[in-house]
């Protein structure tokens, strides 16, 4: 960078820097993101009349690209330049036009002095201290395999130092129990060293024994050598994972670690926090803040039971009464609305031992905690609820659970309480960060705060992240962002919360806690619509006509030619999913309503049934839009919460019609119905900002549509259109290429097998290595204490005064 720095500084190129920063100043803003930079760039660049190289190829050019913010300020111009993903840089153009180097710190100031909002001797945050001496990956393309590198360092260090860590390995499986129940090693094996030798002993012995035979019948001679059930249910499968033992002492591989691992019987009891939203099996779906994270939590509830069932069955452990317990743990609704989310425990559907635990919220104030609250405004309750949840599920439990998996922000500082407490590994998964959705939201947080409370949320992200022992992301983007746009979690490196504290290194990106494992989609309700025999005729003509044909007073509009080709989309009502903004790009293309009609499945038609004025202003937009644009005729709402079987089906009657499924939202994290409409066969256009890039993969970017370009994202939907007529094959092309890519990678058996893997392995490196984590966990519970604590304690007193 420094190179490049140098190279602006002087000639021609220099004068081309001063002249678009004049141009900029002229504007009377003082701010400047990336997209407003490169806009008076290019702006600066015809008006100069400058050549077309220009603008990419030249050193003014290159440091443009990089650049996502300018502020402008007297005596000097500040700039952020992210010369490539993970690492930003800051730099000062001095008013004696030179280039200098500034630190994070010094950015933060000039932010909050952007806002009139300074104040000296703020309090700063610095993690960096407790990763320094931790590994950590060291190319930024390989951010989010934290397992694979976790892998090849443990396998060199076994290497390095072999006595040293078979022992540290011996003493891992030596201390191994189910509810008293020894498994794989007993006290016959005192060390690493005579564990290496009686592993030699008992290949021998089951060479001799017959590979089906099962582990039952030779478990007292086996017992002898000191191995405790747990290798496996048969003479071959024990005799596998022994050898892999074996290999892994002798000649240390990781891919030999991996699969040794994978095997070990440590993970029987899981806890999954779900905190916010109705968390329910029926008739919840499209109520306030609940949807894909409810879906997600009791689909991925069903396949670790699965999983874990499958793995216990393999161990041999089935047949001494070892089963996997499951619970979803969330918030007991006393005023239910019909729900069963006042029932203090429920089954999972489809599952043996999952269930869904609830917990209300302390009686701090009952008209409050009596009813659903907003995940805005839940944050009183959160410590309260940790304690309380701590003794149910020791009494479900009987004994501590080994695996604590947090969902969104409340669920993973539920989840970091809870694991602080009880010493047991923390799994964070954050579905979607808050602050880099809403743009300036920590530099205005106190201008938000009445309505967000951002402040507590904000520091609960922070500490539970850091305190995670490791964090699954559904896509790379997640974590570090692409070469133009910051990931969510880069977002959290450095940033000021004016008059409160200061960020200034937040979180390490090149930490192995990163871990990218999807997730799957229930493939008994959402398959494709080309498998026509496992389809039932009744509901696929009742949601034909629900989407096409039907009156009802929770529908809007009426087909002038239900035969034209279909644009489906499924949201819910928020300025962020973007309806209004596919609404508009719709009625400002007269062609693709000459050859399409646009459908819409909300869970909401007016603006009565809002719950707060944001989602009420989205209803009467989208009203104003169609009005707007005369779209009486080939526009169809549907506003009111269906089934899911009745949505799989949805997407499947649309393919029937060879449709396409647009997802407009001008940030989404992942997608969940990206996922549902390409397996179901649906052509499907999806925003460029955010994670839903990589589902798809497109190569050559024809699926991949900026929501804030209406006329550009149009042209890529007619382009499609078209091709499909002048080349009849290539709609089921796109179909079937859509299709087979979900249902080959994303499917909640790889999800499972993952995330089990990871717990067993971060499960053991905190075995072999605390003191990485112990300093650490106490700077966070300062944090909640000094920070979190006081912030929710304001909203408590709103809550007591209302």
């Amino acid at each position: 960078m420094y190179e490049l720095i140098q190279a602006v500084s002087h000639g021609d190129e220099k004068t081309a820097l001063h002249q678009l920063i004049y141009t900029l100043k002229a504007s009377g803003k003082h701010y400047f993101l990336r997209n407003e930079i490169l806009h008076f760039f290019g702006e600066y660049c015809h008006q100069s009349q400058k050549p077309a190289y220009f603008y990419y190829s030249s050193s003014v050019g290159k440091l443009i690209q990089y650049t996502h913010e300018i502020i402008l300020e007297k005596e000097s111009i500040w700039f952020v330049i992210r010369p490539k993903i993970a690492n930003q840089e800051v730099w000062q153009l001095t008013a004696d036009s030179r280039f200098e180097q500034m630190t994070p710190q010094a950015l933060l100031d000039v932010r909050d002095r952007l806002v009139n909002r300074y104040q000296p001797h703020i309090l700063e945050i610095d993690l960096h201290p407790f990763y320094e001496n931790s590994p950590r990956i060291d190319d930024a393309r390989n951010i989010g395999q934290g397992l694979a590198f976790l892998n090849r360092y443990l396998c060199n260090q076994l290497l390095t130092d072999p006595q040293y860590w078979v022992e540290m390995l011996f003493q891992a499986l030596h201390g191994l129990q189910y509810n008293g129940i020894r498994l794989l090693l007993s006290d016959r094996i005192p060390s690493g060293i005579q564990l290496a030798k009686q592993i030699k002993q008992a290949l021998k012995f089951l060479s001799e024994r017959s590979p089906d035979e099962p582990y039952e019948k030779f478990r007292l001679a086996f017992q002898e050598l000191g191995f405790e059930p747990g290798w496996g249910n048969t003479a071959a499968r024990v005799s596998e994972t022994l050898e892999l033992l074996d290999r892994l002492i002798y000649s240390p591989e990781p891919g030999i670690l991996e699969t040794f691992v994978a095997r070990v019987p440590a993970v029987f009891r899981v806890v999954l926090v779900s905190v916010h939203g109705w968390v329910g099996q029926e008739d919840v779906l499209g109520r306030d803040e609940t949807l894909g994270q409810v879906i997600y939590v009791l689909e991925q509830a069903r396949s670790l039971e699965n999983e874990l069932r499958e793995q216990i069955k393999l161990a041999g452990l089935d047949q001494l009464g070892i089963k996997p317990h499951v619970i979803i743990l969330t918030r007991l609704i006393p005023n239910c609305e019909g729900t069963f989310c006042n029932l203090r425990i429920e089954k999972v559907q489809d599952t043996e031992n999952a269930w869904i635990l609830r917990v209300p919220f302390g009686e701090f104030n009952p008209e409050i905690t009596n009813n659903w609250i907003s995940k805005y405004e839940i944050w009183p309750y959160l410590e309260q609820f940790a304690l309380d949840a701590e003794k149910e599920l020791l009494a479900q439990f009987q004994v501590k659970p080994n695996l604590i998996i947090g969902n969104y922000s409340d669920g993973n500082l539920v989840a970091f309480l809870l694991s602080r407490r009880m010493k047991v590994t923390q799994c964070n998964i954050a579905h979607s960060l808050e602050k880099p959705k809403h743009l300036f939201s920590n530099l205005y947080w106190q201008d938000l705060e009445e309505k967000y409370h951002f402040s507590a949320q904000f520091t609960a992200d922070l500490i539970s992240m850091n305190a995670a022992d490791f964090i699954i992301t559904s896509s790379y983007q997640e974590i570090v962002g692409t070469p133009d746009t910051i990931g969510q979690y880069e977002s959290y490196k450095w940033f000021t919360m004016p008059h409160l504290y200061h960020v200034v290194d937040g979180i390490d990106l090149f930490s192995s806690k990163f871990n990218l494992v999807p997730p799957g989609v229930n493939e008994n309700i959402f398959f494709p619509y080309s498998q026509k025999e496992v389809r039932d005729p009744k509901l696929r003509t009742q949601v034909y006509e629900l989407l096409f044909t039907r009156e009802d007073p929770q529908i809007f509009g009426q087909l002038d030619d239900p035969k034209k080709r279909p644009i489906f989309a499924v949201y819910t009502i928020n300025s962020i999913k973007n309806f209004t903004g596919l609404a508009e790009c719709f009625g400002k293309s007269q062609a693709l309503q000459e050859r399409c009609n646009l459908i819409l499945l909300t869970s909401k038609l007016h603006q009565h049934e809002a719950i707060n004025s944001e989602e009420a202003e989205e209803i009467q937009k989208l009203h104003d839009i169609i009005e707007q644009y005369h779209l009486y005729g080939k526009i169809r709402w549907v506003g009111m919460r269906i089934p899911s079987n009745e949505l799989g089906e949805a997407y499947r009657v649309v393919a029937d019609c060879q449709g396409i499924y647009i997802h407009f939202a001008r940030f989404e994290a992942f997608g969940r119905s990206i996922l549902e409409a390409m397996i179901s066969g649906l052509p499907t256009f999806a925003t460029q900002f955010g994670g839903s890039s990589e589902i798809i993969e497109d190569q050559e970017n024809r699926f991949n549509i900026n929501p804030t370009d209406l006329e550009g994202t149009a042209t890529k939907i007619l382009d499609f259109l078209e091709y499909c007529d002048t080349h009849t094959e290539y709609w089921h092309e796109v179909s079937e290429w859509m299709s087979q890519r979900i249902h080959h990678k994303y499917n909640w058996h790889l999800h499972s097998n993952q995330l089990l893997l990871l717990a067993k392995m971060f499960s053991f490196w905190n075995f072999v290595a605390p003191e990485n984590n112990e300093a650490r966990d106490r700077y966070m519970e300062t944090l909640f204490h000094l920070i979190y604590k006081p912030r929710a304690d304001k909203i408590l007193e709103k809550h007591k005064g209302g």
